[in-house]
């Protein structure tokens, strides 16, 4: 029986497509997500960055690789960086990381991205539920994720951040209900 082998940052560099590495284990990502994964990622985005413009601090970007060490890249679908060094990659742990759910990528967002996340200590972690046109919103507290509340017409308030910011999820997911 053949040893499974271990990779690290400098082996995923070197990767054609769209990975993701965690603990040493390469991940292939799925191809180009639907439309709607895309748009809802996106209206996301512009939800925080409308609120947070202002703030010269804090930046949102968009799959952008998170080398959390030498053998852990993650491409988040949207955080929210404050004071980074504008890199090639985040270096360090996103004041909101937020993740829309395929079919291929559920379980590891809901479970291995959710105890990394928490394990980095990112504050916010959003988990977007297209078929349900929903967002479960977990905050960090006291070293462990605590649901904040299912999101569906509401408004998030990030009012404890250093740029605040806010989630019309209303907006957000307004023009995918029949």
């Amino acid at each position: 029986m053949g040893a499974i082998e271990y990779y690290s940052y400098n082996d995923y560099i070197q990767w054609e497509g769209n990975w993701e590495l965690i603990h040493g284990y390469p991940l292939m990502m799925a191809p180009s997500p639907l439309i709607t994964h895309q748009a809802l990622a996106n209206l996301i985005a512009f939800e925080l960055t409308q609120s947070i413009y202002e703030c010269e601090a804090c930046l949102i970007v968009s799959e952008q690789d998170w080398k959390i060490s030498d053998d852990t890249v993650v491409k988040p679908d949207v955080v929210m960086i404050c004071n980074e060094s504008h890199d090639s990659y985040i270096t360090k742990p996103p004041k909101i990381v937020v993740e829309v759910l395929s079919k291929s990528t559920a379980r590891r967002d809901e479970t291995t991205k959710f105890e990394l996340y928490e394990k980095e200590k990112v504050p916010y972690y959003i988990i977007v539920y297209p078929n349900d046109l929903k967002a479960k919103v977990y905050k960090l507290e006291n070293n462990t994720y605590e649901k904040v509340d299912d999101f569906t017409h509401e408004t998030m308030n990030f009012n404890d951040l250093e740029c605040g910011g806010t989630i019309d999820f209303e907006k957000v997911f307004k023009r995918f209900r029949k």
